[in-house]
């Protein structure tokens, strides 16, 4: 049995307003809750610090096997004590000197050691060679050296390192001590070119890197 259209349309006009009703109630909640909670800004920190100290690296020699000094330019270059004869030197003398080195106390790096350079004044001398060899101890240098290893050749010219062999020298144990002395026994030879009455300086360079 149908209804009078009257009350179709008032109960469809009814059904109508519930729902738009709902919808404004729903639009109304999430209105109020986007008005209402505020999203809290929380911060929080992490901090990290670091110091950085560069190592200690230095090279000190010694002429007797005892006294240590750094010696870093051509000159303050240390001194050779050679054998008997080197001031009077004539062909076929051989003359020797011994000369350490080590790494100096609070060096914290271990290095690798090279004959860098040698230069005789005035530079085109001539009559003169040399060779440089590692010795046990500091007395075995001499113009025969005691279990010699050679790190540049004898016979080289006063103005050559070719061939020149590096050597290796090992920091402190502690670090707070010198490291252990290398020996260098430094040998010279006159030849039959030497012209008597002649004099020349020869100055060594002996180059340390860190390794």
């Amino acid at each position: 049995m149908s209804e009078p259209t009257g009350l179709a349309v008032q109960r469809s006009s009814s059904r109508g307003r519930r729902r738009k009703l709902k919808a404004i109630l729903a639009g109304g909640i999430v209105l109020g809750l986007g008005a209402t909670i505020t999203l809290a800004a929380w911060n929080d920190s992490e901090y990290a610090t670091g110091t950085f100290t560069a190592g200690t690296f230095s090279m000190e020699g010694s002429t007797n096997g005892t006294t240590y000094a750094e010696h870093p330019t051509a000159g303050t270059a240390a001194a050779l004590t050679f054998s008997t004869g080197f001031g009077d030197i004539s062909p076929g003398d051989v003359v020797a000197a011994p000369f350490a080195v080590r790494l100096t106390a609070a060096t914290t790096y271990d290095a690798t050691v090279t004959v860098a350079s040698a230069s005789p004044a005035p530079p085109a001398f001539v009559g003169l060679t040399y060779g440089i060899a590692t010795v046990p101890a500091f007395a075995d240098c001499s113009a025969t050296p005691t279990t010699p290893t050679w790190i540049v050749a004898q016979g080289t010219p006063l103005n050559s390192v070719a061939g020149a062999v590096p050597f290796n020298l090992t920091q402190g144990t502690p670090p707070t001590t010198p490291g252990a002395p290398v020996n260098l026994c430094f040998v010279v030879t006159a030849g039959g070119t030497l012209v008597q009455g002649t004099s020349v300086t020869e100055t060594w360079q002996l180059l340390a890197e860190s390794v």
